[in-house]
């Protein structure tokens, strides 16, 4: 055991380098966290602070449509292995207690890349990350394959809504 590293939950298999890695980035985008550091820094960056302030709303606004409208509605059973054990799990990650339909993590997920990515270069980056979150579920063991390719789509038509009537901003152009 590495020090330092979290250990196994009793009676489950070790994990491998793929499920740390995966209970990690589950564990980091609970809440929508990593996509409002990664909002923070842009803010930081382009150094207009709404950004920050936008992408937090609008995040806000979609978790409370799928964690609170949507998810009532379907009531879908996680799958099995997310009750095999009561024991905590690796990364500070947390059972959710809500419905496995659609998958939270990767709305907010796929919500936050289309926003931040519009206009910059790395869009690619911000799609890729929101797929390895959605992966993530699933490997996890928290959602069935169809709760975050539902979760993804609903996420990409919001984002793609929010940059037409929301749109968090880009980088400030110099006045000469």
């Amino acid at each position: 055991m590495t020090v330092g590293a979290p250990a196994d939950p009793p009676g489950t298999e070790p994990l491998d380098a793929v499920d740390r890695v995966c209970f990690a980035l589950s564990s980091a985008a609970d809440h929508g966290l990593l996509w409002l550091a990664l909002g923070a820094v842009r803010a930081a960056r382009t150094g207009d602070p709404m950004i920050a302030v936008r992408l937090g709303a609008l995040l806000g606004a979609e978790s409370v449509l799928t964690n609170g409208v949507i998810k009532s509605c379907f009531r879908r059973i996680r799958p099995r292995e997310h009750f095999t054990h009561d024991e905590p799990l690796p990364y500070g990650m947390h059972r959710p207690i809500t419905s496995s339909f659609p998958s939270g993590h990767a709305a907010s997920a796929f919500m936050a890349a289309a926003v931040l990515g519009k206009g910059s270069r790395l869009a690619p980056l911000y799609f890729g990350l929101a797929g390895a979150v959605a992966y993530s579920r699933v490997r996890v063991r928290m959602h069935h394959a169809s709760d975050v390719v539902a979760g993804a789509a609903l996420g990409l038509g919001l984002g793609l809504l929010a940059r037409r009537y929301a749109p968090v901003g880009g980088p400030r152009r110099r006045r000469r």
